[in-house]
């Protein structure tokens, strides 16, 4: 059994339905009741953030968060979509807790509760900008880059992969950190989506056009 949260955005939808595809048995963590995926188990836990708390241990009481391990039970594989994404000109008074309550707490508690009902793997989504907003020339990226991001979204993704670490360590659960890029393809939202209203913008293709012309 997969269990996918954030199963009804942009990656989570396209995950759930190559899995589909694929013939495997998925269930689905949502916020509401949706007509997306009927076909697919769909678990209501409201809000993925009442997950979260102020502050967090290693090994915190689980008692003292919303209890979701009656759903997990049973559940092989986990894979965590569900986030607080890269928004641009946040205007929440604080950003950085604003993403940590998501992206951090909630995540940690979601994996704890996890590996204490005996899920195997546990995928978490995580994102590029945790490596940082750029490279040097001819130096990429690599997984072992000692890097603390600044960025509150990067950081609060940053610190959550530190944390399922440190649970992975402490229970023998298997964590997988995935870190992509911007994902983009059909039905893009967001900054992305803004981005190519922007370029098809008339204007601009024919600066590209004068642009061209002037090489």
């Amino acid at each position: 059994m997969i269990l996918v949260t954030g199963a009804t955005g942009f990656v989570g939808r396209t995950l759930i339905s190559n899995l589909l595809t694929n013939n495997y048995q998925v269930t689905a963590l949502v916020r509401q009741v949706s007509a997306v995926f009927p076909a697919v188990v769909r678990q209501v836990v409201g809000d993925i953030q009442d997950l979260g708390f102020a502050t967090f241990s290693a090994s915190p009481d689980v008692s003292s968060f919303k209890d979701v391990r009656g759903t997990l039970t049973g559940v092989d594989v986990l894979v965590h979509c569900a986030a607080r994404v890269h928004i641009m000109n946040d205007l929440t008074e604080d950003p950085l807790e604003a993403f940590r309550a998501v992206n951090t707490y909630a995540t940690l508690n979601l994996a704890k509760q996890a590996a204490e009902v005996g899920v195997k793997r546990f995928v978490f989504l995580s994102s590029i900008k945790v490596n940082g907003e750029m490279t040097d020339l001819e130096h990429p990226f690599t997984p072992d880059d000692d890097y603390i991001p600044t960025d509150p979204y990067g950081l609060s993704k940053y610190e959550a992969e530190q944390g399922l670490l440190a649970i992975a360590k402490e229970t023998g659960m298997e964590v997988v950190i995935i870190r992509p890029p911007l994902v983009y393809g059909p039905g893009v939202k967001a900054n992305f989506a803004s981005m190519m209203k922007w370029m098809n913008k008339a204007y601009l293709y024919h600066l590209a056009l004068y642009i061209i012309a002037a090489l």
